[in-house]
C-alpha cells in the first residue's frame, strides 16, 4: 500500500512537473499606431460670415500577432474646425474634445437618424476588426466607403474608409514589443490651439496641434509599451480674413516627416552639447521614458515650464511635452 502511495506521489509531481515545463509563454504582439489627416475647408471670411478651417484626423492603434492577425484595435477622431474673421482676427476655440470623448453629446442619433452614436458605432467595427489580417480589414469598405454586410450587422453604418486607412497605417508602422493579448489598450488625444492675427505686413494663423498617445497596460496599470505622434494644421489667412491655405497640400504627421521635420536644424539645444534630436526620436525617448510607469505618474516627466524633467532630456527628449502629457490624462 505504501508503495503504491509512493508511486502515485511520484506520478503525481511528474505529471505537475511535466505541466509546468510544457506551459506556453502568451505570445508578444507587435503594437503600432497610424494617423491620417483630412483637411477639408479653407474658406475665405465674407460679408456675414467668418473664414474657416476644418481638419480631421483619424487616429488607429492596434496589436497584431504573428499570424498578421489583428489582436486589440482602438480608435477615435480629432475633428475641429477654427474661424477667423473679415478684418483678419484669429478667433480661438474654448476647448476641443474628439468625437469619441463627446459620446452621446455628438448627437448622430439626434441629428443625423442614426441607432447608435458615433463611439458606439468606433467600438462595434473595432470587434469585426478584431481576428481580422490587414487584407481582410481592407475588404470590409464596400459601396460609399461605407461597411459590408458583416459591418453593419455589426452595428457600424457610417462610412468607414477613414477607420481602414488609419489601422493599415498602424498596422504597417507595428513593431516588436512585450505587449501581450492580456494588456489593455488606451488611447488619449489632446489638441492645442495657437492664434495670430494678420496684419498688412504677415499672414495671420490659427493653427491646431493634435498629440496622440498609445500605451498597453499590465494588470496593475503600468506602462507596457507606449507610442506617440502629432499633427499640425496651420490655417493661414490675410488682412482681409481671405484663406491663404493650401488644400491640396497633403499633411503628414511629425512622426511620418522624420528628418525632414527640421528639428535638428533648427531646435533648441537644452543639454548643452550641440546635439538635438528630431522630433520622431525626441518622441521615442518620451514612449521609452513611459514604460514601467502608470497614467499618473506619466505627469512626473514633465517640468512646470511643460518641458521634460532632467532624465527625460539626458535621454534625448528636449522638447516641450505638454502635448503628450495632456494626451495621457486623456487615455480612455
Amino acid at each position: 500500500m505504501k508503495m503504491k502511495k509512493l508511486l502515485c506521489l511520484s506520478l503525481s509531481v511528474l505529471m505537475v512537473v511535466s505541466f509546468v515545463g510544457c506551459k506556453k509563454e502568451a505570445e508578444t504582439l507587435k503594437f503600432g499606431m497610424g494617423v491620417v489627416t483630412e483637411v477639408s475647408k479653407a474658406s475665405s471670411a465674407e460679408a456675414d460670415a467668418n473664414g474657416q478651417g476644418k481638419a480631421t484626423t483619424n487616429v488607429a492603434v492596434v496589436t497584431v500577432d504573428a499570424a498578421g492577425k489583428i489582436i486589440a484595435c482602438q480608435l477615435d477622431a480629432a475633428d475641429a474646425t477654427v474661424a477667423y474673421t473679415g478684418d483678419g482676427k484669429a478667433i480661438a476655440n474654448e476647448s476641443f474634445a474628439t468625437k469619441y470623448e463627446l459620446g452621446d453629446a455628438y448627437n448622430m442619433v439626434a441629428y443625423g437618424g442614426s441607432v447608435k452614436e458615433w463611439y458606439e458605432q468606433a467600438d462595434a467595427f473595432e470587434s469585426v476588426v478584431c481576428g481580422k489580417t490587414l487584407d481582410e480589414v481592407k475588404a470590409l469598405v464596400a459601396g460609399e466607403d461605407k461597411g459590408t454586410e458583416e459591418v453593419i450587422n455589426a452595428g457600424c453604418t457610417i462610412t468607414i474608409v477613414e477607420f481602414v486607412q488609419a489601422i493599415e497605417k498602424a498596422y504597417n508602422n507595428a513593431v516588436a514589443s512585450d505587449v501581450t493579448a492580456d494588456h489593455t489598450l488606451k488611447l488619449g488625444v489632446s489638441t492645442a490651439q495657437s492664434c495670430k492675427d494678420a496684419t498688412e505686413d504677415a499672414t495671420g494663423q490659427n493653427q491646431l496641434e493634435t498629440t496622440f498617445l498609445a500605451v498597453a497596460l499590465d494588470a496593475e496599470g503600468k506602462v507596457v509599451a507606449a507610442t506617440s505622434d502629432c499633427v499640425q494644421v496651420k490655417f493661414t489667412f490675410d488682412a482681409t480674413g481671405a484663406s491663404t491655405y493650401d488644400l491640396a497640400k497633403v499633411v503628414s504627421s511629425k512622426k511620418e516627416a522624420g528628418t525632414n521635420y527640421g528639428m535638428s536644424a533648427y531646435g533648441t539645444d537644452l543639454n548643452g552639447d550641440g546635439v538635438v534630436k528630431e522630433w520622431n526620436e525626441q518622441a521615442a525617448a518620451f514612449d521609452a521614458a513611459c514604460v514601467g510607469k502608470t497614467v499618473a505618474e506619466i505627469s512626473g516627466l514633465a517640468n512646470v515650464d511643460g518641458y521634460g524633467n532632467a532624465d527625460l532630456q539626458t535621454a534625448g527628449c528636449t522638447m516641450g511635452i505638454d502635448g503628450f502629457v495632456k494626451a495621457a490624462g486623456k487615455l480612455k
